[in-house]
C-alpha cells in the first residue's frame, strides 16, 4: 500500500510539473514545423499557417503548349487541323473584333464539317434501312408459301446470306461514319470550335 501510495504521489508531481510548463501541444506542433520549415528551404510547403493572407499566389512556368502540338502528340493518328485553325490557335489576334471573325470563321468551318459528316450518316442509315426494310419483304413472301419455300430452298439461303452480308456492311459502315463523326467533334472541341459549332 505504501508503493502505492508514493508511486501516485511521484505521477501527480510529474502530471502537475507538465501543466506548469503551460505549453499545449499546438503551440509544441507549430514550433516544430517552425524550426523544419527552417531547415528545409528548398522544398516549400503550404499549409493554413504560411499562407498569405493579403498577396495573390502567382503560377510561375512555361506558358501554355499549342493546342494542335498537344492533340498531334497525345494521338498520333488523329488528323492534323487546318493551317487557318493552326493560325487562329497560334497567333491570338490584338484587335477583339479581329479574333471574333477568326473564331467566328473557325466555328464556321468546323459546323460545316460535321454537317457534311451527319449528312453522310444519315444517307448511309436511310441505305440500311431500305435494305433492311427490303429483306423483310422478301422473307415475309418466301415464308408466306410454303411450297415456295420447299422448292426453292437453295435460292433462298444463297439470297439471305446476301442479303445479311449487305446489311452488315451497310450496318459497319454506318458505325464508321459516327465514328469519324465523334472523332471531328473531338478535333474540333481541341481546336477552340464553340459548343455550338460542335452540336
Amino acid at each position: 500500500m505504501k508503493r502505492f501510495i508514493c508511486m501516485a504521489s511521484g505521477l501527480l508531481l510529474l502530471l502537475g510539473a507538465g501543466a506548469a510548463t503551460g505549453q499545449s501541444l499546438g503551440d509544441v506542433a507549430r514550433s516544430a514545423r517552425k524550426t523544419k520549415s527552417q531547415q528545409t528551404t528548398e522544398n516549400r510547403h503550404f499549409d493554413n499557417d504560411n499562407l498569405p493572407k493579403s498577396d495573390h499566389l502567382n503560377v510561375v512556368g512555361p506558358p501554355p503548349a499549342d493546342n494542335a502540338a498537344v492533340a498531334q502528340a497525345t494521338d498520333p493518328n488523329a488528323a492534323a487541323p487546318d493551317a487557318s485553325a493552326q493560325q487562329a490557335a497560334v497567333a491570338p489576334a490584338s484587335d477583339p473584333k479581329a479574333a471574333e471573325t477568326d473564331r467566328k470563321r473557325v466555328d464556321d468551318e468546323w459546323k460545316s464539317k460535321i454537317e457534311a459528316q451527319r449528312a453522310k450518316i444519315d444517307a448511309l442509315n436511310h441505305e440500311l434501312d431500305l435494305t433492311q426494310r427490303e429483306y423483310r419483304l422478301r422473307a415475309a413472301v418466301m415464308y408466306a408459301d410454303a411450297g415456295n419455300r420447299l422448292r426453292n430452298q437453295a435460292a433462298w439461303d444463297k439470297e439471305d446470306a446476301d442479303f445479311k452480308k449487305q446489311i452488315d456492311d451497310k450496318q459497319k459502315a454506318v458505325d464508321g461514319a459516327k465514328q469519324d463523326l465523334d472523332n471531328l467533334q473531338e478535333q474540333a472541341r481541341k481546336a477552340g470550335a464553340s459548343n455550338k459549332a460542335r452540336e
